[in-house]
């Protein structure tokens, strides 16, 4: 992959990553609260109405989650600049350690929270977030063992 990609790739990762804040950030307002409302009966399938922002404490959990995930996508946005110029694979690894570092949570908690058709969703989350970030900077490699 080349720095161009990775540095893309990193913004594509931010948006799916930040997007999610929005979503459960709005659940604590119950007015608003139907896209976050939907997106935790999408996850839990099958689609069956039995998921509710009724409860203070779990409308007061999603303005947590909310907040954490949109403050992770902007960490990575950000990373994806200058600092990722300065230190491209440090970069890499640590976005990618903290997307498996969510997944293995995330996908166990789901598990053993009774809502095992997560872990597929969980799947495509990870696939979609790593993408090509998987793999070193191709570009700067090359560049660094050319003679002369």
């Amino acid at each position: 992959m080349t720095q161009i990609s990775h540095k893309t790739w990193l913004k594509i990762t931010a948006v799916i990553v930040g997007s999610f804040g929005p979503i459960f950030f709005l659940a604590t307002i119950p007015t608003f609260a139907e896209p976050a409302r939907f997106t935790l009966d999408l996850l839990s399938w099958p689609l069956d109405g039995a998921q509710s922002y009724a409860d203070p404490t779990l409308r007061f959990l999603s303005a947590l989650a909310g907040s954490f995930l949109l403050g992770w996508g902007v960490l990575i946005w950000c990373l994806s600049g200058s600092v990722y110029d300065a230190a491209p694979e440090a970069v890499r690894k640590a976005v990618l350690t903290s997307i498996l570092s969510w997944f293995l949570l995330d996908t166990t908690g789901s598990i053993t929270s009774g809502n095992p058709s997560n872990v597929a969703f969980n799947m495509l989350i990870l696939l979609a977030a790593i993408g090509p970030l998987w793999w070193p900077e191709q570009e700067r490699k090359t560049r660094a063992h050319r003679p002369g």
